[in-house]
């Protein structure tokens, strides 16, 4: 056996070690998207994109990958696509990517830029990410690659994203269904003296078994809960605590499966006992707008008149001013943390028309502070596929005061 000297081990290498393993959609799938982004990018002029989030890696190539403040990418030419991996994943980048792999080392620094240009065709104008190459693999990018013209590709990524294949839907209806199981596992632990933690493990334990059922062959990681209870509901994204629930208490149950990176939603307010009638007024009138919001909900409507309609309706009860959010948002490969798709949220700044297969959910909220009757967050969320004629609400968790009053 050849011993390997320290200064000799190479930069990057390949490492197809074992088989590929099965993608969350057919090569079909990956081979449709890479078409619409080679179109996209001979359209504009674009010889290689280098895409290096979260999300267009996985969108491209169903490679979902976890940085731990390391950079990946994948790099797409007319010819060929690649993704660009740590040595630390080992194979699991070859064997979950649909296209091929290479790998970087750590042995010397910016390894992951010699990569990528050896996948660069030289002298071409490279297609970026904007909205997530940092100032710092800018100034590696221009170093490595010779400085060359950059366009940034990322809004015409995110409008490839909205509109979902039927493959994407059928997952983001089993990620709804799963959404549910979350949801009735919560409401049946949510008792007095019960921590918030206690609540959101039910939720989380039932998603995550019925993934592992339902998907055997996926990659299982960050399906997550946000149980809220008290003063805890007043922001959507609260963590949960270990407050133990109070006979009066406003709830708030946050149900979050992640099935092969694509995260759906289940969030709805409860009360622990009978609400006061401050609270059921502002409760009630919360869910006059989600009904209202889920009626407007069409193809052809526009985000922002969406917005405007249920702005109105609030502000005719004088309760504009405690709204905490856009309306809603889309859906598709995005977590708490990767993959917002900003142009297709339900805000008064987004004129998206909304179109056949996009995916959007209804969340209106209203948070009123501690101090003033009602108290409290008041939330639900429901998601809408657009179809031909109207929107088809997968979403089947109950709603509103007469489902949602717990007397344990």
């Amino acid at each position: 056996m050849t011993e390997t000297k320290a200064d000799e081990r190479p930069e990057f290498f390949t490492f197809r070690n074992g088989p590929k393993a099965p993608l969350p959609f057919a090569p079909e799938e990956y081979a449709a998207r890479l078409a619409g982004l080679r179109a996209i990018m001979a359209r504009r002029g674009i010889d290689a994109a280098v895409l290096t989030s979260m999300h267009c890696v996985a969108y491209y190539s169903g490679f979902l990958y976890c940085a731990f403040g390391r950079p990946y990418a994948c790099v797409v030419t007319q010819e060929a696509a690649t993704t660009v991996s740590a040595n630390i994943d080992g194979g699991q980048p070859w064997r979950r990517s649909a296209c091929d792999n290479l790998v970087y080392t750590d042995w010397k620094r910016d390894n992951f830029w010699r990569a990528v240009r050896a996948l660069v065709p030289a002298g071409g104008r490279i297609g970026i990410e904007g909205d997530h190459l940092t100032l710092q693999q800018s100034a590696k990018l221009a170093e490595f690659l010779g400085a060359p013209e950059t366009a940034d590709i990322a809004p015409d990524a995110m409008r490839q994203r909205m509109v979902k294949s039927p493959a994407e839907i059928a997952l983001i209806r089993e990620g709804a269904r799963i959404a549910d199981l979350g949801g009735e596992a919560m409401r049946g632990a949510i008792r007095e003296g019960a921590r918030e933690i206690d609540v959101a493990m039910a939720g989380r334990d039932a998603m995550e078994l019925e993934i592992a059922r339902a998907f055997p062959e996926s990659e299982l990681r960050d399906t997550w809960v946000w149980f809220q209870s008290g003063l805890n509901t007043d922001g959507a994204h609260n963590p949960v605590t270990t407050r133990a629930l109070r006979r009066g208490d406003i709830l708030s149950l946050n149900a979050f499966p992640m099935i092969n990176g694509y995260y759906t939603a289940l969030e709805r307010t409860l009360f622990l006992g009978a609400p006061d009638a401050a609270s059921l007024k502002i409760w009630e009138a919360n869910v006059g707008a989600h009904e209202l919001g889920l009626s407007l909900i069409r193809p052809g409507a526009v985000c922002s008149e969406i917005c405007a309609r249920i702005n109105d309706f609030f502000a005719e009860r004088g309760l504009l001013q405690w709204r905490s959010f856009g309306y809603g948002h889309s859906f598709g490969v995005l977590s708490h943390y990767y993959g917002r798709e900003a142009g297709l949220e339900l805000r008064e700044d987004v004129d998206t028309v909304l179109a056949p297969g996009m995916v959007v959910s209804m969340e209106p909220m209203l948070t009123i502070p501690e101090g003033r009757p009602g108290a409290g967050g008041y939330r639900e969320h429901d998601i809408l596929i657009v179809t031909e004629t109207g929107a088809e609400n997968i979403t089947r968790f109950p709603y509103g005061p007469e489902a949602n009053v717990i007397d344990a």
